[in-house]
């Protein structure tokens, strides 16, 4: 189960990431940035009807 000789931590040097070489990086970027978008036009939209009422 353990992939090195011995079972303990004292044996990893680094860092280890597990979805190096897979599709898994481009999914949580592409996921994060979906996020990033819908809080700005959340956002946008809910100032935009805060503003109106000022507006006139």
């Amino acid at each position: 189960m353990f992939p090195y000789s011995e079972a303990s931590w004292s044996v990893v040097d680094g860092a280890m990431f597990i979805g190096w070489g897979t599709i898994l990086p481009g999914v949580t970027t592409l996921i994060a940035a979906a996020i990033c978008v819908a809080v700005l036009v959340i956002g946008q939209r809910s100032e935009a009807a805060k503003t109106k009422t000022f507006d006139k």
